[in-house]
């Protein structure tokens, strides 16, 4: 219906319009139809407006009607005429334009790079009305405030999961061990080989579940089906990947190496270590901690370089030095 609606407004306004062009610089023609006198934008202004950009052969490229949201931009000094920037200099909020663009005129110099979508000779047509306008500082301060805003509730939910995790971990009658980073823990059965090493193949069975107890995966058919958890075509059996490669969370690539092979552990794992501000899909929402039971099932490991008591005493010596430079 709005497809519908704003083609049948962007036809009327170019009949309309057809017989009162007005002439502008490289055969652009245009006419603005005036809402109401206000003052007329200038350079440096932020503007926010509606557009719908056809060929002469009535195909839509562009329409923020179709997208769902109004374009912002700066106005600048034009550097080609569909950009439009010389227009927007003759028009006032509130204020729609009809604007043909001479297509020769948009690829001049470039003809070897227009599609075929467009033909030599042919135009491109603008129907566009101007929402708002800002100087360059309001645009900045709205800009900031947003951004601050933004930062004030990203701190809430910080504190949010932090307080969130520390009932979960009180509830369920947790002792996990905390790491540097944030990550917790806590060994279920511990395995009695020895721990894997980054570069080293992991196998490995999890399930992973959101605080409220929600499965959001596992590689445990027994597991998925108790949680409801509909995962077609999956087979149920470890995953693997080479420790530290970056395939999986942090949380995991950290709390992997912490446990021996054979071992069975639950990781609580802050956002920061998962999705973060991000999320993951509508399991995981934004500044969500995680809580993963996993089986450390096998190790295959890859051949390492042997770290000898004068490479630890470089080693060493080397942190040392940087902590100096860095204080």
């Amino acid at each position: 219906m709005k497809k519908t609606l704003y083609t049948i407004i962007f036809a009327l306004t170019a009949v309309s319009a057809s017989a009162q062009l007005k002439k502008a610089a490289h055969g652009v023609e245009y006419q603005i139809f005036p809402a109401q006198p206000g003052r007329k934008l200038a350079l440096n202004d932020v503007i926010t407006f509606q557009a719908v950009q056809k060929t002469d052969k009535d195909s839509v490229l562009f329409s923020t009607y179709k997208q769902g949201q109004p374009v912002k931009a700066q106005i600048k000094t034009s550097s080609n005429p569909a950009d439009l920037m010389d227009i927007f200099q003759l028009m006032s909020v509130n204020d729609s334009a009809f604007v043909k663009v001479p297509v020769d005129s948009i690829f001049k110099g470039h003809e070897t790079e227009m599609p075929a979508i467009f033909t030599k000779g042919g135009n491109v047509f603008f129907n566009i009305k101007i929402l708002k306008a800002q100087t360059l500082e309001e645009a900045m301060d709205e800009r900031n405030a947003a951004m601050a805003k933004l930062k004030a509730e990203a701190e809430k939910l910080k504190l949010a999961e932090a307080e969130n995790l520390n009932k979960y971990i009180a509830a369920n009658k947790l002792v996990p061990v905390t790491t540097a980073s944030g990550l917790k823990y806590v060994i279920k059965t511990a395995g009695n080989k020895p721990k894997p090493l980054n570069g080293d193949t992991v196998y490995v069975n999890y399930t992973g579940r959101t605080l409220d107890g929600k499965v959001f995966d596992s590689s445990i058919e027994a597991d998925a089906k108790a949680g409801g958890l509909q995962q077609p075509g999956r087979t149920y059996e470890p995953i693997s990947f080479a420790l530290g490669s970056g395939r999986v969370i942090p949380g995991w690539d950290e709390g992997l190496l912490l446990l021996n092979e054979g071992s069975k552990a639950t990781f609580l794992i802050p956002s920061k270590l998962a999705y973060g501000e991000r999320g993951a899909g509508q399991d995981i929402q934004p500044y969500s901690p995680l809580i993963f039971d996993v089986e450390l099932v096998k190790v295959v490991r890859v051949k390492h370089t042997p770290v000898t008591k004068a490479t630890k005493k470089k080693a060493t010596t080397r942190k040392r030095t940087t902590t100096r430079k860095k204080n």
